[in-house]
């Protein structure tokens, strides 16, 4: 196992992406893992057989492993112990309703959490969060709402097609925004979401952000607000309207 631990260690991937082996020995459930978590970019690799995951790790060097509890080709603690303590992925398993003794002894080996299993990918994305913090948005799909598109991979946002170019702090606003449309948000949700909490100075700040996020998406003065003020709770996004081409008649 030293190769693995040596191989294992280096820089992550240029394309930022989470790189997550997933050991599974049912392949539906391993399977469908690995095509859900695509939309939060994140490349999974699926592994019916322990040993094969264990060769895989070495060559993928990924971020964390999710390892099934009760694995018919070796004890899912062993495999804990060889991935967690001895490689230093951190790894998560999969618990299911017959699978809960299991869950105390796979933590006492080195596993970082346990997850419900079948998985549900809302359920892993924050531990994945915890895992490489420095994914930041990155694991967030993109969204697409009228006019306005915003890809947190990317960083990228286009309203009507024109690109617009946000600090990160508007950038965290807006993906909010656009994550909550059409509900009142309140000041202290948007503070938790951007500031990681409330205080005097990001209370001050929000209010110049979403004044400057305004300008911003607001190109045209004819244009209805997208951010609007709802005295006393806070705001609402609205989408923009999708753009209607030029040569668009109505009968």
């Amino acid at each position: 196992m030293n190769n693995l631990v040596e191989s294992t260690k280096g820089d992550h991937r240029s394309d930022g992406r989470f790189v997550l082996l997933v050991v599974d020995d049912d392949d539906a459930v391993g399977g469908e893992l690995v095509e859900r978590l695509t939309d939060h970019r994140i490349r999974g690799h699926h592994f019916p057989h322990a040993a094969e995951a264990l060769l895989g790790a070495g060559a993928l060097q990924p971020d964390a492993a999710l390892v099934a509890a009760g694995l018919g080709t070796m004890s899912s603690i062993e495999l804990v112990r060889l991935l967690a303590d001895r490689a230093g992925i951190p790894t998560v398993v999969g618990i299911g309703d017959d699978d809960g003794p299991l869950a105390a002894a796979v933590l006492r080996a080195g596993a970082t959490a346990c997850v419900r299993r079948p998985y549900r990918a809302e359920e892993i994305i924050p531990i994945l969060r915890g895992i490489r913090p420095g994914t930041a948005g990155t694991l967030d799909p993109p969204i697409e709402l009228g006019g306005l598109k915003v890809n947190p991979a990317t960083l990228e946002v286009h309203l009507h097609g024109t690109p617009v170019a946000l600090p990160m702090k508007e950038f965290r606003l807006l993906y909010f925004f656009m994550t909550h449309a059409d509900r009142t948000v309140t000041r202290e949700q948007l503070l938790s979401a951007v500031w990681h909490g409330p205080s005097r100075e990001s209370s001050n700040t929000l209010t110049v952000h979403i004044k400057r996020l305004r300008k911003r998406l607001n190109h045209h003065p004819d244009q209805p607000p997208i951010i609007v003020t709802v005295r006393g709770l806070g705001y609402r996004f609205v989408p923009p309207a999708a753009a209607v081409p030029a040569h668009s008649t109505t009968s």
